[in-house]
């Protein structure tokens, strides 16, 4: 009995951890993504609209392109 009760403990952090490691790469880059853009206020106004445009790709976007370069990189 107690060691079913280990093992179910055990599955449940297991469980939480990779929950919390799935959705922090996201998190981490959105909000890098946010302090960016940020910074680019503190730029002259000239040069606002271009800094926003650099910083502003989706998390979905950036993993798409993480994913065709490492294929790319494995490949050669």
């Amino acid at each position: 009995m107690r060691k079913k009760m280990q093992i179910t403990k055990y599955l449940s952090i297991s469980f939480a951890l990779l929950m919390l490691t799935a959705c922090s790469h996201r998190d981490i880059y959105e909000n890098i993504q946010i302090n960016n853009r940020l910074d680019c206020l503190k730029l002259p106004p000239a040069q606002v609209d271009e800094c926003m445009k650099v910083y502003s790709k989706s998390y979905d976007e950036y993993e798409k392109e993480r994913k065709e370069m490492s294929k790319d990189l494995q490949s050669n």
